[in-house]
């Protein structure tokens, strides 16, 4: 498969888009100065204990409280609680997390009002990001992700990824990060360690010390709420998680975000750093990689697909529900039952790429057409479960039901990637009316006498509608556009443009700027 990330980068967001075989998978937008976001690291007061919801409302300086569940604690936050207050007793100098004496664990059928207290500190991470009304959800059992091993601190666990299948490489992977993990921290083991050398799993593991270090030091002057580290940004954290062999481009249109892209790639797989390309072209990048097209095209409540099949999609605040429609695709040489499995099984496809694309999390019920054979919804079953395994976020999907209804849970931990794909009207700006256009000769005349005596302009360029080009330059000396010429003392160039819409028309002058009217 061939996979590419394109980059759009502008002055208030970077929106990344992967495509696989050039068709749209995933979309991301990362704002310049986006906070709360997943993997941030805060240093927040408690607000409030709930001991009926045995959980704790946290300030982090967000507009809503953080949400913190007692199953959110991790067993060892005791030992983070008392970490804190020594780092800000004045001792973070000293402070090393190897040497640390770990306080007994916290059980899991505690209450959080034997843990926490109103108005002490607390090491929180952003485990799902403010969604709708609700403020972000956090946990206080820090994780860092690297390219090849997650470091908890507080923890002596070594955990290996479940589809790393070999035993023999499991017992290599875990013999060496035995050997080389810090003291009083866990480590999980990513699929994308297997058959890596120590050399490549240490510099991972030092790397992310550092960054816990980088805590300890913060933590002495910091007063809350405040950030103490922030997660990568979207862009690295997509090539950390999702950059393999299968990857044959990375295109991005800003030189900074490009020498960087180059810089990350070249310490995590310097093979691949002639991938990395700078888009200079006049064309927007998303237009000359087709992505905008994509977009317009997959997003909204409709989605078509070649065939005919349509999908209709519907949300409310945490649930989603998509229906599967054959459309116009009838195969006149099949049964019914075997026109809608053939239906089903391309809407399947389709379905898992919409739930990649935009992000959709929480409950999803699909309402398949209808088949009445159990073995074909053991296929459809199947093929949904293929296709949901390119998926990254955690999910879990039900087999069909005899309604033909299919539940999955989806891991949501950020907002619904959303896109307004309607566009207001350009000729009526919405109203529904437009104004007269046996008009439009005039205004454009107005205009142009505007610019050539009042503002000097002698070399004009002007660009219309196709049709209306036609009409100015019909007749060869008595079209209104040699009028134009002698009337005016004006240089005076004609060009159409498809894509205006039909009283449309922009004024240029000799340098190719526009001329706002």
């Amino acid at each position: 498969m061939n996979k590419e990330l394109i980059i759009n980068s502008t002055s208030s967001e970077v929106e990344i888009a992967l495509l696989e075989d050039k068709l749209l998978v995933e979309l991301n937008k990362e704002k310049s100065n986006n906070e709360y976001s997943v993997g941030d690291i805060y240093l927040g007061r408690i607000k409030k204990i709930m001991p009926g919801l045995n959980a704790a409302f946290v300030d982090v300086g967000y507009e809503k409280d953080a949400f913190l569940h007692y199953l959110d604690l991790g067993p060892q936050v005791q030992s983070l609680l008392k970490y804190i207050r020594q780092a800000q007793g004045g001792t973070a100098s000293n402070l090393n997390i190897g040497d640390f004496t770990f306080e007994p664990e916290i059980v899991k059928t505690g209450r959080i009002n034997h843990v926490l207290k109103s108005g002490s500190n607390i090491l929180i991470q952003i485990a799902k990001e403010p969604i709708s009304t609700k403020g972000p959800r956090v946990s206080s059992e820090l994780a860092f992700a690297g390219r090849y091993l997650v470091l908890i601190p507080f923890s002596d666990k070594i955990s290996v990824s479940q589809k790393i299948k070999s035993a023999d490489e499991r017992n290599r992977l875990k013999r060496l990060i035995t050997s080389i993990k810090p003291k009083n921290c866990g480590v999980i083991i990513r699929t994308v360690a297997e058959n890596k050398l120590v050399a490549d799993l240490d510099a991972d593991l030092r790397a992310l010390y550092k960054r816990w270090e980088s805590i300890t030091l913060k933590l002495a002057a910091a007063k809350p709420p405040m950030k103490i580290i922030g997660e990568i940004d979207r862009t690295s954290a997509i090539l950390r998680d999702a950059l393999n062999e299968t990857f044959h481009n990375i295109v991005v249109n800003d030189s900074t975000l490009y020498e960087e892209i180059r810089t990350y790639i070249g310490k995590i797989f310097p093979d691949k750093i002639g991938i990395v390309k700078l888009h200079t072209g006049k064309t927007p990048i998303f237009e000359q990689y087709g992505v905008d097209k994509q977009i317009k095209g997959t997003f909204g409540k409709t989605v078509t697909i070649k065939s005919g099949t349509y999908l209709v999609i519907e949300h409310t605040e945490a649930l989603h529900v998509i229906d599967i429609n054959s459309g116009h695709r009838v195969n006149q040489d099949q049964n019914q039952e075997m026109n809608a499995l053939e239906t089903n099984l391309e809407a399947a496809a389709e379905v898992a790429r919409q739930l990649r694309l935009r992000d959709m999390g929480g409950i999803i019920v699909i309402d398949f057409i209808d088949m009445t054979l159990g073995q074909n919804r053991r296929k459809l079953y199947d093929k949904l479960r293929d296709e949901m395994k390119r998926d990254r976020a955690k999910h879990s999907i039900l087999p069909p039901s005899k309604f033909g209804l299919v539940q999955i849970t989806r891991q949501r931990v950020r907002p619904e990637m959303s896109v307004q794909i309607l566009e207001r009207c350009p000729t009526c700006d919405g109203s529904g009316e437009i104004r007269p256009s046996i008009l439009l000769t005039d205004e454009i005349e107005n205009n142009l006498s505007y610019l050539v005596r009042e503002q000097n302009e002698k070399t004009l360029t002007l660009i219309v509608h196709p049709y209306i080009h036609a009409y100015l330059t019909k007749g060869l000396f008595s079209c209104e556009l040699s009028k134009w010429k002698s009337k005016y003392k004006v240089k005076l160039k004609l060009e159409p443009q498809n894509s205006y819409h039909f009283l449309e028309y922009h004024f240029y002058n000799k340098n190719g700027d526009e001329i706002k009217m």
